[in-house]
């Protein structure tokens, strides 16, 4: 394994993270009791498998479902000093509320103290206010800290990237030591974000670059090819890890043999731009034919956010879905993520195109005016809800 230091932590993280969000028995919490003996049999063979390969770093969350309580069944059979345990809390209006939940977490793990506490999803202003104004959650988490039951404080988030800045940015209470973010090569415009936190000296963690970086585990037909000769996993983690300013790729293992493919992708690590490069020239050579240069790089240009767009719709999300799926036949994810619009909460905000044509042309208009490609707009939201809707999706702590 390949460990980076992780900010000023210091902690010494292993480029690859065991995700728990995929190897649980339920979404929802449950007793013990109730979880089925060969669940919990795979889950326990997941972990040592990620120790065995020298990934240290487990990380869940309270919002999991049951994987809090499952992890409290292997997670003390270790040595504690060899494990870098992570688990995530929401913010809430009320502190108190923050501090039982992850009291209540800390019992679930059955651990004395977690290495990494983040707020869970920072996702706009609003949860941003309730993690740090003075006495808010953030607040708590430093005491927390100080009382020895969390070792280092971070937040994870799905926001905008003018959210995601002006978190980092913030220094009451000490601010923040980590962030969990996504970023990856679908994905690039959170790349601000990812310097700003190397320039504070603050711990990266990638969320989802195997799921939420284009369903890599299932690749489209193209993509395997535009990626030949390595597995879109291998190339997403060896595009990933090529920057020295990112510290971790979580791996959301379902199963033993899930890490497999990435752990594969170190031995090339150390001349990863010679296997990646040609490949980032393929793909970004895909996406310009399928769509023209201008609306490759240019497509969010001038487009309203989803609270100032008609119909509340994320015109800038599904623009980027149109051109993934054309580019690169990403239908079933963009799919996914499209029929999240309307279901994802604050985890992916706005609407998709269902209303699209109950919105005047002269509304709609005023709307795009700003946009190089203003003339095109509409007939290309109506073609991605074509492509790709009429299957409602829920985030998956959700049931879906």
């Amino acid at each position: 394994m390949i460990y980076r230091t992780f900010g000023r932590t210091g902690l010494q993280m292993p480029v690859f993270s065991c995700g728990g969000m995929r190897y649980q028995q339920s979404w929802d919490d449950m007793p013990l009791a109730d979880v089925e003996a060969e669940n919990q049999r795979n889950l326990e063979a997941t972990i040592r498998r990620a120790v065995e390969l020298g990934i240290n770093h487990i990380e869940t969350a309270r919002g999991y479902g049951s994987s809090e309580r499952q992890l409290g069944v292997i997670l003390p059979t270790f040595p504690r000093e060899k494990l870098i345990v992570q688990t995530k809390i929401a913010p809430e209006a009320d502190p108190a509320v923050f501090e039982k939940h992850f009291e209540e977490s800390l019992e679930r793990l059955n651990l004395d103290y977690v290495d990494l506490l983040a707020i869970h999803g920072i996702n706009n202003h609003e949860l941003m206010w309730q993690s740090i104004r003075p006495g808010g959650c953030l607040s708590v988490a430093r005491r927390l800290q100080a009382e020895g039951k969390a070792r280092h404080i971070g937040f994870s988030t799905h926001a905008s990237l003018p959210t995601i800045v002006d978190t980092l940015r913030h220094e009451g209470d000490g601010g923040f030591d980590y962030v969990n973010l996504h970023w990856y090569y679908i994905n690039q415009s959170n790349w601000p974000a990812v310097e700003l936190a190397r320039q504070l000296d603050m711990g990266v963690f990638i969320i989802s670059p195997n799921d939420k970086g284009g369903l890599l585990y299932k690749p489209s037909d193209k993509l395997v090819k535009l990626c030949d000769p390595l597995h879109p996993i291998v190339f997403n983690s060896l595009f990933c890890l090529a920057r020295p300013e990112v510290h971790t790729l979580s791996l959301g293992a379902s199963k033993p043999s899930d890490f497999d493919l990435q752990i594969s992708s170190l031995e090339l690590l150390e001349q990863a731009g010679d296997h990646i490069g040609p490949i980032v020239e393929r793909l970004d050579k895909a996406m310009m034919d399928a769509v023209g240069p201008e609306l490759a790089t240019r497509f969010a240009e001038g487009l309203p956010d989803w609270e100032s767009s008609p119909g509340y719709m994320n015109m800038q999300i599904m623009l980027w879905l149109r051109n993934l799926a054309l580019a690169y036949d990403l239908v079933e994810y963009g799919q996914m993520r499209y029929n999240l619009l309307g279901n994802g909460g604050h985890w992916f905000e706005g609407l998709n195109a269902t209303n699209l044509d109950s919105i005047s042309e002269e509304k709609f208009d005023a709307a795009v005016k700003p946009s190089p490609f203003a003339k095109q707009i509409r007939e290309w939201l109506a073609e991605t809800h074509e492509l790709l809707g009429g299957v409602e999706r829920k985030r998956l702590s959700e049931g879906g």
